[in-house]
């Protein structure tokens, strides 16, 4: 590979390389990415465009007929893609008849011969020219706008990382993407091996200062690389607890490849709770709170990370998404008053410093159903999988107990929920130094600050990142915070919502 300033050129020997290459670009195209795919007949094209198609669909038996006649064939998969030859097109005009804009607007378009479409093509398109090379194979030039070779960039370095540590030729698989910078990979062996997953997460630019100088990430502490995922990750591997094994890294890249620890979580086909696998969790969490971690864990190369504290401002910065998204929402666009702003976060002020003397332990974050991996061949704790944690903090341990019988994605009954906490109780009880009640006031504070955070962030991923799919968890994380309110010690919030016009409904429902 030779990556130039403004292209990427690419040998490829053989066919297996462009088979390669079309897997690859699968993981880097987005919709409303243009494809054209310049060269001569036998030069590879539909070659990598029958590769792209089968990874996008993962299923290696796809049929992938030639567009030659019908001069399109569109293919309803993760990603819409449009397949568009236009050898036979008799004039421009005819790609708004094919439906070409239409494809754009939500898949990909992959042109062959695109020199048919003169100027009608996009100018962002990304360009694959094809040419022979005197040495046999082909040389491949690929170009487009910045942005766009950034993310074909990416991708080539992920597979000469699978390379540089003997993963040669390993078939890879889009596994899931997330709001953050994060996304996953299926890692298939080319020798037969288990498959593995790839974690790729290049370090988190830092967002504008909003508060002393930090941006919104540096506040709530949320994970800037890699580092404090491969940290907690060993931390709890040291403690048996079944994180996947990291089996090689380029941290300085934000690359990690991992054991798979399968994909059968704790949700039946109908997306609700398998009350044993649910039971299992709680104990787990139970142990990880019956375990002790350092807060400084030392990593190769001298490096340490410092697990960081579930402080009073980021406590604070979250629970102010009730504010500063929940309520205009509420209230037709009418922002909070200074008054209500200043009521609200005095209030937080004396519930943060009730949990001066609480139980404090490692906070993994996000411990729900998503992030819990159910391996019913296991025995014990070995049974739940761990993933997710690079987030980790040390603050009270009922927030993850919190996270898990109040999920913010899925119903959990009463009766179960009750049932979880009476299990992990139960268990926590063995020793003599855990105090129930001190505990229970902590759940309800931890609740209550993951509830209006929640209640906040469904609004702010519908007005600022168009994301409206996430206001239907809006009734249950509102039941939530009236679960919390149980709590005497919420009686000053339970007020100050009532009086913001806040109603909160007897249950999930």
């Amino acid at each position: 590979m030779k990556d130039h300033p403004d292209l990427i050129e690419l040998v490829l020997p053989d066919e297996t390389a462009t088979v390669e290459l079309g897997e690859d670009l699968a993981l880097a195209l987005q919709a409303g990415d243009c494809v054209a795919l310049w060269g001569d007949l036998g030069a590879g094209k539909s070659t990598l465009c029958r590769a792209l198609l089968r990874a996008v669909a993962d299923d290696p038996d796809l049929e992938v007929p030639s567009p030659t006649f019908t001069l399109v064939q569109s293919y309803d998969l993760r990603l819409p893609v449009s397949h568009f030859d236009l050898y036979r097109l008799a004039d421009v005009s005819e790609l708004a008849e094919l439906g070409f804009d239409e494809a754009l607007s939500n898949g990909i378009c992959l042109v062959e011969w695109p020199e048919r479409a003169g100027k009608a093509l996009p100018k962002s398109r990304i360009d694959i020219r094809f040419q022979f090379s005197k040495e046999g194979g082909r040389v491949v030039l690929l170009s487009g706008p910045e942005a766009k070779l950034t993310r074909l960039r990416r991708i080539l370095q992920i597979r000469r990382f699978l390379e540089d540590n003997g993963f040669d030729h390993a078939s890879r698989r889009h596994l899931t993407g997330d709001a953050s910078t994060r996304a996953y990979e299926h890692i298939y062996p080319a020798n037969g091996d288990a498959r593995l997953v790839l974690m790729d997460a290049p370090a988190r630019p830092n967002g504008p200062p909003i508060r002393d100088g930090k941006p919104y990430s540096q506040i709530v502490h949320l994970a800037e690389d890699v580092y404090p995922f491969v940290a907690i990750d060993e931390a709890l591997r040291m403690r048996g607890f079944a994180a996947p094994a990291i089996l090689a890294t380029d941290c300085a890249s934000g690359i990690l490849l991992l054991e798979d620890l399968g994909t059968e979580g704790v949700l039946d086909a109908a997306g609700k709770p398998i009350q044993e696998r649910y039971r299992a969790s709680a104990a787990c969490l139970a142990a990880i709170h019956d375990s002790p971690f350092e807060r400084e864990i030392a990593l190769r190369g001298g490096r340490v990370h410092v697990i960081p504290d579930f402080d009073r401002p980021a406590m604070k910065m979250e629970v102010e998404l009730l504010l500063d998204w929940h309520l205009p929402w509420k209230r037709d666009g009418v922002p909070v008053s200074a008054a209500e702003r200043e009521s609200y976060l005095n209030i937080w002020d004396n519930l943060i410093d009730e949990l001066a003397t609480v139980e404090k332990s490692i906070v993994l974050r996000d411990f729900h159903s998503p992030n819990i991996i159910w391996r019913g061949e296991r025995t014990g704790h070995d049974r739940i999988g761990l993933i997710d944690f690079q987030d980790a903090m040390i603050g009270p341990s009922a927030y993850d107990l919190v996270s898990l019988v109040q999920d913010a994605r899925v119903t959990i009954p009463r009766p179960l929920m009750d049932q979880l906490m009476a299990d992990y109780l139960a268990l926590r009880n063995r020793t003599a130094e855990f105090d129930e009640a001190t505990f229970l006031k902590s759940w309800a504070i931890m609740a209550a600050q993951r509830a209006c955070k929640l209640n906040g962030l469904w609004v702010r991923l519908l007005k600022r990142d168009g994301k409206p799919g996430y206001m239907r968890h809006m009734p249950r994380t509102l039941w939530h915070l009236s679960v919390a309110f149980e709590h005497p010690v919420l009686a000053p919030l339970r007020r100050w919502c009532a009086e913001a016009g806040i109603e909160l409904p007897e249950s999930a429902a």
